[in-house]
């Protein structure tokens, strides 16, 4: 694979990490019709283990199959498709070395008391770091949620999940959403979003998932520091700019989630203020696999596009 200065300067950043890790850094950044420009679009296939299948898949049936969102993730030249143990299984020598892949090593599901009042809300590890170098895989995602009442032990567990995945070479994910002891829309506030990117950052994910922003704050003695210091949230663009400060000052990968199903435009507008605002792109399940292939397969080329600066 050929690597350019681009993605030589975003791998210095990790400096302490091993030959191998940052060769699986540079198989991700390098891979599909974004290779070597810095930006990310990840398909992630978790839905079925959080929401069931016929939330997850009804609305296209094809994706009951776990080679279809294998061959999504090829065909659309995606940067990596990340999934459950049992996803990947059941797609791993058929589609061996052809995408990278992040296996999801932590899960829980709808049906728990927890999803119905958020601050209980936790998440099993599901799967080894041994299964994901059985599986070829370049990295482990896992779940933390800031502000639930487990939050303290997710912290340990990605900890020495984490210190075990980069000593074998491994690339760590972090899906970081806030929830428990903060409002419902506090979940999706600027200051309550950052601050668990930031806490994403500390714990040595080399990528943090999050949701993108509002321009809501939270927490009153936030609230005072973001007035004193006039930062701008007022735009998304505005918000993802804050959000790369708030992540090492842009020295941390960054994809923002593209959450619940929404219309083309709104998808579309999403990504331009993520590449405006300097992120590093989209991890993107559901709006993709739960439209029809065709259009699935058109959506991610207009994104492509987009994070190109072609449209």
């Amino acid at each position: 694979m050929k690597i350019n200065n681009k993605i030589k300067k975003i791998l210095s950043y990790y400096e302490s990490d091993n030959p191998g890790t940052k060769t699986n850094l540079a198989r991700l950044l390098t891979h599909g019709r974004l290779g070597n420009t810095g930006r990310l679009i990840i398909l992630p296939v978790d839905q079925g283990f959080e929401h069931g299948p016929g939330r997850s898949f009804a609305s296209n049936t094809e994706a009951y199959d776990p080679h279809y969102h294998y061959q999504l993730a090829v065909d659309a030249g995606l940067s990596a498709y990340a999934a459950p143990l049992g996803m990947l299984e059941a797609g791993a020598d058929t589609f061996a070395g052809a995408i990278p892949t992040i296996l999801k090593i932590n899960s829980s599901n709808s049906l728990l008391p927890s999803a119905k009042e958020a601050r209980l809300s936790d998440q099993a590890v599901t799967a080894s770091i041994q299964d994901a170098l059985r599986l070829g895989c370049i990295g482990i995602g896992f779940t933390i949620y800031p502000g639930a009442d487990a939050s303290l032990d997710m912290f340990e567990e990605i900890q020495a999940l984490a210190e075990e995945a980069k000593a074998y070479g491994l690339i760590v994910v972090i899906w970081s959403y806030a929830r428990g002891n903060v409002s419902k829309e506090g979940e999706t506030a600027i200051d309550v979003v950052s601050y668990g990117a930031h806490m994403a950052a500390l714990l040595g994910a080399h990528i943090i998932k999050v949701k993108l922003p509002s321009a809501h704050l939270e927490v009153e003695a936030a609230r005072k520091e973001y007035e004193k210091y006039k930062i701008n949230v007022s735009t998304m663009t505005d918000r993802v700019r804050h959000m790369m400060q708030c992540c090492f000052n842009g020295r941390r990968l960054v994809v923002f989630s593209g959450g619940e199903t929404k219309d083309l435009n709104g998808v579309y507008d999403d990504a331009r203020a993520i590449h405006q605002g300097g992120g590093h792109g989209s991890i993107i399940g559901r709006n993709a696999f739960q439209r029809p292939r065709a259009e699935a397969r058109e959506m991610l080329d207009q994104l492509t596009k987009i994070y190109l600066g072609k449209a």
